[in-house]
């Protein structure tokens, strides 16, 4: 048997001849030629968390919420905030250990060997390409009602076509550098943070009377099976602290700013989420949110400020929606570069532009299906399979702690230590899981459809790679 090493994997990803693939995961200076470069600090961390996760929970789910629950919405919301937090803090800890480019593919496959890395890694790279068709979806809807808005109405909807361009400039964008997709994140959450300050202070302000008069949210109906449902629903909104561990490989001073990125977007965003719920359903009603579906958002700046109201509500939502499928996008090549580096995909796939420094392979690969995806516009099935695939791996994340933490090898130093173990790590394991069963049918049923896909890809191509070791 010849051993490969991740050493051997030369700039343009040329694949060395080998009968079988062992690989070890160390970094040597011959190594770090072929490492991406850490250009993101802690604000492109919470950037890529946050903006990642306010799009489609705060612009694109509460009107699909409303019709699920009504106000009780913002329960849900908060049932997704806690459930998302039980794995951030277990994934801060094993971040801050293995602060390489793959997140929680990177944490299970060194923590539970091989085929558990294979399912987990080609269901991160299928969940992020589900995520971000969600996300461009849910661009193409802000992007015609600001053109209906404008008096543009064209014979044949513009939603899935407008979806598809942006995916495509997108993805051109993050070819050219993770620098430039950063810094996209940055003014995009920049500008987002302060039309929603505006949006809830006001909103705020309308539903305790302070301004005008008191219209408190309507009353929740607390059904358990139904608010557990939607809960799974707008799970997607809480992929993006997962996003910033898949991209650990380019974060600097890794060790403060991981954990601070991961939990600190759960905490704000988790905030947001609930009372934007609150606001809309107290100032539009469940029934016009209901009514609006996708673009509900709009109507509520409309009752607020009128027509100003509603152009900044639609500017907020294109931005956020942007900002979702920009980072996913990024998420989404970096988990196929982990896969190709350990060889559970062609090594061709970890090919590096030499001009920009980015995966070209890997943007090409998570690229073209998140068009594909797009082009179908089927909105709450994206969003629930990318939920699914995701909770699998949230999961087996918590389980992964666990594991490493009963025995830990000699490389397992990490400099972040999550609170309640073992407690915290089971119940976000056991949460993780136990949330997938309220969902859809059909949304699990391609969801498995991945994860045995997965399976027969790791014993067709990949059941003689071995990994080994991490620093």
């Amino acid at each position: 048997m010849t051993d490969v090493t991740e050493e051997s994997v030369n700039i343009v990803g040329e694949s060395p001849d080998v009968d079988s693939r062992v690989v070890e995961s160390e970094v040597t200076v011959v190594d770090e030629e072929v490492e991406l470069e850490r250009t993101i600090g802690l604000a492109g961390g919470l950037a890529i968390g946050i903006g990642t996760m306010i799009g489609a929970g705060i612009f694109v789910f509460p009107g699909l919420a409303a019709a699920e629950v009504g106000a009780a919405g913002a329960i849900s919301f908060a049932i997704g905030a806690v459930i998302a937090m039980l794995v951030a803090l277990p994934t801060s800890e094993l971040a801050t250990a293995m602060p390489r480019s793959g997140g929680g593919y990177y944490f299970i496959s060194r923590a539970m060997d091989t085929p558990f890395g294979a399912v987990v890694g080609l269901g991160l790279w299928f969940g992020l390409v589900f995520a971000t068709a969600f996300y461009l979806v849910g661009l193409g809807h802000y992007a015609a009602a600001v053109l209906a808005e404008i008096g543009i109405i064209l014979a044949v909807s513009p939603v899935i076509p407008l979806g598809v361009l942006f995916g495509l400039l997108l993805t051109i964008l993050s070819l050219t550098g993770t620098e430039n997709t950063a810094k996209l994140q940055n003014v995009i959450v920049g500008l987002l943070l302060v039309i929603l300050a505006v949006f809830l202070g006001t909103g705020t302000l309308d539903a305790t009377g302070i301004i005008g008069d008191p219209s408190p949210p309507e009353r929740f109906d607390f059904a358990p099976v139904a608010l557990l449902s939607t809960a799974a629903l707008v799970f997607t909104s809480y992929l993006g602290f997962a996003q910033v561990a898949t991209v650990a490989g380019e974060i600097k001073q890794p060790a403060r700013n991981l954990p601070l990125a991961m939990v600190g977007s759960v905490l704000i965003v988790g905030a947001l989420y609930v009372i934007t719920m609150l606001v809309a359903t107290s100032v539009a009603g469940s029934a016009a949110l209901e009514a609006a579906g996708e673009t509900a958002m709009v109507e509520v700046g409309r009752e607020l400020f009128g027509l100003p109201g509603a152009v900044a509500i639609l500017l907020a939502g294109l931005l956020a929606t942007i900002s979702s499928a920009n980072a996913s996008i990024l998420s989404a090549s970096r988990a196929i570069y982990a896969l190709s580096k350990d060889a559970l995909l062609p090594r061709r796939a970890a090919a590096i532009n030499l001009r920009f420094g980015t995966p070209h392979v890997a943007l090409g690969l998570a690229g073209v299906p998140i068009l594909v995806l797009t082009s179908t516009g089927q909105v709450d099935l994206l969003a629930e399979v990318a939920s699914f695939l995701h909770l699998v791996m949230y999961g087996l994340i918590c389980i992964a702690l666990i594991i490493l933490k009963q025995n830990p090898p000699e490389w397992y130093n990490p400099q972040f230590t999550a609170p309640g173990y073992p407690v915290l790590p089971a119940l976000g394991a056991v949460a993780s899981f136990g949330l997938i069963l309220f969902m859809a049918p059909l949304s699990i049923g391609v969801g498995l459809v991945v994860v045995i896909t997965s399976l027969i890809w790791y014993w067709g191509f990949a059941r003689d790679v071995t990994l080994k070791g991490v620093m």
